[in-house]
């Protein structure tokens, strides 16, 4: 990537729950449909110009793959009139559960959701949304693993293309930003290409400066990029990322406090990452601007 400098004009992305087990943790966490979309709602109202979308099972908070769920998420986001872009994860289905003593004893265990890169996609091809998630390699997350092989990796990135959705590329360690730009060496990614560099989740990159940095150098000139990372980070990554030319992502997806013993909100994350922004000398973009930056299509 060309020699960096501070992002001027910075998307914020908020990611709003996640998959990870934070719904015991934190009673803002949204569940539902319609608290996943008024979490989104005032997401935008705060400052967000981008919101990362997964679902839950409204019953039990588990995450969940149901396309259903995803439509009356985005339609009611659509039905308020808020402007913001949408970004629905894909990165649902590679869940892999094994005995660490015998792996192929019961196999899979309880937990496992593993499927093929198509299988992940078709909220996406019902949807269409600006935005959809790629998440670039196989990886060990915690202590289950999760799976994305080359192929899978080429099959899906070949019909996100093919829907005309802008995949954001989801990198987890240095090899997956690796494959990432040999996909796009194969002609599977279009310009722009969007990378999101997802720091310190275990066992991936750490939330480390200095690989932050080498990970930066390692984009292709023309790629928008944004970072994160989790917890406490969550914060200093805000402006670890804006100094280094890109944007960022807050949302409790990520991290649940904006200081010790303060359950955040959405909004309240939102509204911290603006805060750091502006104190940087940098202005947050428009969801009209994120459109452009990102090489979105307008809004409809």
């Amino acid at each position: 990537m060309a020699e960096t400098a501070v992002n001027q004009n910075v998307v914020i992305t908020c990611a709003l729950t996640g998959a990870g087990d934070t719904v015991r943790k934190s009673p803002h966490v949204p569940v539902t449909p319609e608290q996943i979309a008024a979490s989104a709602v005032e997401a935008a109202e705060a400052g967000a110009a981008v919101v990362h979308i997964h679902v839950r099972d409204p019953e039990t908070g588990d995450p969940s793959r149901d396309p259903r769920l995803y439509r009356e998420v985005v339609e009611r986001i659509k039905e308020t009139g808020t402007d913001v872009v949408i970004n629905l994860t894909a990165g649902m289905g590679g869940d892999l559960v094994v005995d660490p003593d015998q792996p192929l004893k019961g196999f899979p265990l309880p937990g496992t959701d593993l499927v093929g890169g198509l299988d992940r996609l078709p909220h996406v091809e019902d949807l269409l949304p600006d935005i959809c998630t790629l998440d670039c390699g196989s990886l060990n997350f915690g202590d289950n693993l999760y799976v994305s092989t080359p192929d899978m990796l080429r099959a899906g990135a070949r019909r996100i293309q093919e829907l005309g959705v802008r995949p954001e590329l989801e990198i987890f360690d240095t090899g997956q930003l690796w494959f990432a730009k040999q996909l796009r060496a194969e002609g599977l990614l279009d310009d722009p290409t969007v990378f999101q560099l997802c720091m310190g989740i275990p066992w991936g990159a750490p939330a480390d400066p200095g690989v932050l940095q080498s990970m930066v150098n390692l984009l292709p000139d023309d790629a928008q990029f944004a970072s994160f990372a989790l917890g406490r980070m969550q914060m200093p990554w805000v402006a670890q990322s804006i100094l280094l030319g890109g944007h960022v992502r807050v949302g409790l997806e990520d991290n649940l406090y904006l200081g010790k013993g303060d359950k955040a909100t959405n909004a309240r994350l939102v509204e911290r990452a603006v805060t750091i922004t502006e104190s940087l000398g940098s202005r947050v973009a428009t969801a009209d601007e994120a459109r452009a930056v990102l090489g979105l299509k307008p809004r409809a």
